[in-house]
């Protein structure tokens, strides 16, 4: 008999097995655990089943309820039946996850050098682990006397826990000491004083990490590190650089294992302030409080946690303290001033050019004539395609557009100087910001692009079916897909206003009006992933339900809530940074909104554009006296005056979307062709679009695209 099953249903089953008394029962089981019981793994399902049935053959496969390998969940569950080893887990930080740890039914090793101390956690452990389960013929918690910088008593305390509980599944190392000596002080060679601390902080922390990787892979299982850190491995502590260099080295070598997740094996480190353990009863008490005092218990926990469950940690390393609470370091922002990718890693792809046949002509959208009036402004003509291509330029044939907001201030003459009867003398002039396509043909002296690579352009005769560019603006882009193209105008908007114009650093309050829009999308996850608490405005229920899928902690509905009494009610103290693109009334809410040092950084103003007179400017008395009362900023965007950092926010922009940190919402309405330009436009202006609007210039592509 085969059976596939888990917990209650296969009590159930096992039930109907006792009746009849087969002599043969085969069971596959998923999810690692039988939740009513209790137990779990190999040995546990065994256990159970023989006290259950008596099958002359019992063939016994287990999974694990995780991400790796299928795809589905997100979550590692910590449950009754995991397994963990715990370094430096008879006090601390580390007896404290020990017995969180078995608060969830997990089976646990301590390891330690204190054998008082351990034997005591362990036999905690022991009085916990029954709720969970009774009758198991190992025991729930085991104590291996070890020192941690001695390899060989270090590999017998996890291969003693390998043969107890078949397996690892959550490895922690929490084994750390300080200095005995101030360093300045210290006239010996090092052996019992700074070498000692650093082969304990930093060699031991290593050699854990080797063998957990070693018996996780043993075990064919996938499984989490998570190696203590501390906050003054992210910033010198003058009064012991010995400890703040040992633990910069953990946090240092915890990040850059981020690979290890491939192989189904996350590793990442915790960096607590000062906690009141032993080791921070040392610390001058004037000193804890100028820095908020210790941080909670519950507070390292719950971050410890965080990092075991949260299956997208890897390499990641969360800094936790009273004064800022918990956020991850460095943020975004930050990271992206070191990392480095080349333009080799930027163009490579799996992507395949279908062929691309050249017409004697092609259509594209041109202003005609000056008006807000999007449909009135334009025309499709009919132009000659000429081949060759110049010099220095490239071909690329169109795929997808990107509508935005400001189409209509292009077709009115906005984005040209001079006066009306200068920008009038332009006409007919091309119309689109942005798309992406395929290159379709290469001009002499092009090196870096070549035939069939997508690409993305910003610039002026995006709604064409080709377009010949310098190649300088064309940027390389793995695909040239609809969610690219939020990316463009919408995305690195967003990207570049926040850290640039917005100055974005961790731990702030920010404010997305106009949230579920092109650009409000991208702002909201931005800042969230900076480390930051998100208020977003909308209006409509589809649009608040897109906003808490992006992760948003406070949606305000304007169709249900006034936006000036929540902001007075539950950000009494302002808001600090606030990103805006509506105008109006809105941007003089968001002016008596902000905080003290508050940023409030203006994108657009998209109320303002359809008037019946175009673009009308608003006024804002007070506004001077405003900003000097608090300190405050108002700062202007425009995409343009940052061309030369596109490629950059653009790589790291899809970078956060491969590794599934950046979600994109594109509008689900479908626009093809370019005589559905005009009606893209005004759907976009009549508020309804939820994500990026994009045209598809060329439906045989998205035909093509998904065979």
């Amino acid at each position: 008999m085969l059976y596939d099953a888990s917990g209650g249903a296969l009590r159930d089953f096992l039930g109907l097995i006792r009746s009849t008394n087969p002599s043969v029962v085969v069971i596959i089981e998923e999810s690692g655990v039988l939740e009513e019981s209790g137990v779990s793994s190999r040995r546990p399902w065994v256990q159970y089943i023989s006290s259950s049935v008596t099958p002359a053959i019992v063939l016994f496969v287990s999974g694990y309820n995780s991400s790796y390998g299928r795809g589905k969940i997100t979550i590692m569950e910590i449950k009754p039946g995991l397994s963990a080893l715990v370094t430096g887990g008879a006090s601390g930080i580390g007896k404290s996850l020990a017995l969180a740890l078995a608060e969830k039914g997990v089976f646990i090793t301590i390891v330690d050098f204190s054998e008082e101390k351990g034997r005591q956690v362990a036999s905690l452990v022991e009085k916990i682990n029954p709720k969970f389960g009774s009758g198991l013929e190992f025991p729930s918690a085991i104590f291996v006397h070890c020192d941690v910088t001695n390899t060989g008593d270090l590999a017998a305390a996890f291969e003693k826990h390998f043969l107890t509980y078949g397996g690892l599944d959550i490895c922690i190392t929490s084994a750390g000491i300080s200095s005995p000596i101030l360093f300045h002080e210290d006239q010996t060679d090092g052996t019992r004083t700074w070498r000692h601390t650093v082969n304990v902080n930093l060699t031991a922390v290593i050699d854990s990490t080797r063998l957990a990787i070693k018996t996780m892979k043993a075990a064919q299982r996938p499984g989490v590190i998570i190696n203590l850190g501390s906050a003054s491995g992210l910033y010198p502590m003058v009064r012991d650089p010995i400890y703040s260099g040992s633990k910069a080295g953990v946090v240092m070598f915890s990040r850059a294992l981020r690979l290890y997740k491939r192989q189904g094996i996350r590793v990442n480190v915790l960096c607590p302030e000062f906690v009141e353990t032993e080791m921070g009863l040392q610390i001058d008490s004037n000193f804890i409080n100028l820095s908020g005092g210790f941080v909670p218990m519950e507070m390292v926990v719950k971050g410890a946690f965080e990092l075991i469950t949260d299956e997208s940690k890897a390499g990641h390393c969360l800094w936790i303290t009273n004064r800022r609470g918990m956020e991850y370091w460095p943020t975004p922002p930050e990271e992206a001033k070191y990392l480095i990718r080349s333009s080799r890693f930027r163009r490579r792809s799996d992507f395949k050019a279908p062929s691309i046949k050249f017409p004697e002509s092609f259509e594209k959208i041109v202003v005609q004539t000056l008006t807000h009036n999007f449909r009135n402004a334009t025309g499709i003509v009919r132009t000659p395609l000429r081949l060759p291509v110049k010099p220095k330029h490239v071909l690329v044939k169109i795929i997808y557009a990107g509508v935005n907001a400001s189409d209509v201030n292009f077709s009115s003459g906005r984005y040209f100087g001079g006066n009306n009867n200068d920008t009038a003398s332009r006409l007919p002039f091309d119309a689109g910001f942005e798309a992406v396509g395929i290159i379709a043909a290469v001009g002499d002296s092009v090196i870096d692009l070549k035939i069939g690579m997508p690409c993305a352009v910003m610039t002026f005769g995006g709604y064409a079916e080709f377009m010949m560019v310098p190649s300088k603006h064309a940027l390389p882009v793995p695909r040239p897909d609809p969610e690219v193209v939020a990316m463009l105008t919408s995305g690195l908007t967003a990207s570049i206003a926040l850290e640039k114009a917005g100055q974005m650093e961790s731990g702030k309050v920010v404010l997305v009006t106009a949230a579920a829009g092109g650009t409000g999308q991208f702002a909201v996850q931005l800042a969230k992933l900076a480390g930051n608490t998100v208020v977003a405005t909308c209006g409509g229920g589809a649009k608040a339900k897109l906003l808490k899928e992006l992760g948003v902690d406070r949606v305000i509905d304007y169709h249900r809530e006034d936006i000036k009494t929540v902001l007075r009610k539950e950000f009494p103290k302002g808001i600090d940074i606030i990103y805006e693109s509506v105008g109006g009334d809105m941007l003089n809410l968001c002016l008596n909104a902000l905080a003290v040092h508050g940023r409030l950084i203006i994108i657009g103003m998209i109320s303002q554009y359809q008037g019946d007179k175009g673009w009308t400017p608003s006024n804002y008395p007070g506004l001077c006296e405003k900003l000097l009362a608090k300190s405050q900023t108002v700062a202007g965007f425009f995409l343009v005056q940052y061309a030369h950092i596109w490629q950059e926010h653009l790589d790291r922009l899809f970078n956060l979307y491969s590794m599934g940190k950046l979600k994109v919402a594109v509008d689900p309405k479908r626009f093809i062709g370019l005589r559905s330009v005009a009606d893209a436009v005004e759907y976009l202006h009549s508020g309804k679009s939820v994500g990026k609007v994009v045209v598809s210039v060329d439906p045989t592509y998205l035909q093509v695209a998904k065979l």
